[in-house]
């Protein structure tokens, strides 16, 4: 009983929040999520990064294991999915991606914080920055055909990460009125994301459905199955286990379907995959990490 309290206690916020954002478009309220997303992830979501990063005190030898933990769960993972995509001969430009890519910003942010506290959010930071540079190069290729190194070194996120680790390597810290301002600015990045979330999923219209709830439940299940393998091979900490797990199990992310119709993908097909993904991770996500608590 005491899990089960503590469990909800962890996702009910998350989904909470969503919520919010799901029935404020329902109820006809104006939300400009173009607006709202460019402000998070270039002012809110970088702030919350680098200050995080910098305050961590997380050994050097826990932090490089988890970072070599995440790049091998997603390689394989990313394997796995090419491979599956050419096996069900579906089309790879539309389904590769978000199969590959999870929400680990929008969602797996928050429930890292709220399951693991400071410590869990500074592990989820890592899985997400190795994810996006990922996402960002492999995964707009996979859609659009053409590379995108300059995409990445224009992202405030990649140099706020790469400022943070350098910041928290050399035991740096910015002055107290500079690191207030920038917490600040950082705590409206969870909030943000999480209604925001609620809004686009609100917007979405589904596509192949049966389809997207089978694909949804087999990416569930792989994603969970490779990061717990790599976990285990790594022997993560307690903290970072979980954070690995919950962070590689998160559903199809928004910004695949925002790429997909960038890129002239079947953007129908992946919101059916956002909807069905996210839906399930209402039931999912607490299981798993009533296991991994």
């Amino acid at each position: 009983m005491n899990l089960t309290v503590t469990v909800l206690q962890i996702v009910a916020p998350v989904f909470l929040l969503a919520s919010i954002g799901f029935v404020w478009v329902k109820v006809g309220l104006e939300y400009r999520i173009q607006f709202v997303t460019q402000l998070a992830m270039t002012l809110s979501l970088p702030c919350l990064i680098f200050v995080s990063l910098m305050q961590t005190r997380i050994a050097p030898e826990a932090l490089t294991a988890l970072s070599l933990a995440s790049v091998m769960a997603y390689a394989l993972i990313s394997l796995a999915f090419l491979a599956l995509v050419k096996l069900l001969r579906l089309e790879g430009r539309t389904y590769t991606a978000p199969l590959i890519f999870g929400n680990t910003g929008n969602l797996g942010l928050p429930l890292a914080l709220f399951a693991f506290g400071d410590e869990g959010l500074s592990y989820a930071i890592i899985v997400f920055a190795i994810m996006a540079l990922w996402s960002y190069t492999y995964g707009i290729w996979l859609v659009a055909g053409a590379g995108s190194l300059g995409r990445v070194l224009r992202e405030p996120l990649v140099w706020a990460t790469v400022l943070g680790a350098l910041f928290m390597w050399q035991g740096w810290e910015t002055p107290s009125f500079v690191t207030n301002t920038l917490e600040l600015i950082g705590q409206m990045a969870i909030p943000m994301m999480l209604i925001t979330l609620g809004v686009a999923v609100a917007r979405l219209s589904a596509k192949g459905m049966l389809r997207a709830v089978g694909l949804s439940f087999v990416k569930l299940t792989l994603c969970v199955a490779v990061a717990w393998g790599v976990g285990s091979a790594f022997e993560l900490d307690r903290v970072a286990f979980g954070v690995l797990v919950l962070q590689v199990a998160t559903p199809v992310a928004v910004t695949s379907y925002l790429i997909a119709e960038k890129y002239g993908a079947d953007a129908p097909s992946v919101a059916g995959l956002v909807v069905a993904s996210t839906l399930m991770s209402v039931a999912t996500l607490p299981l798993i990490l009533a296991f991994v608590l």
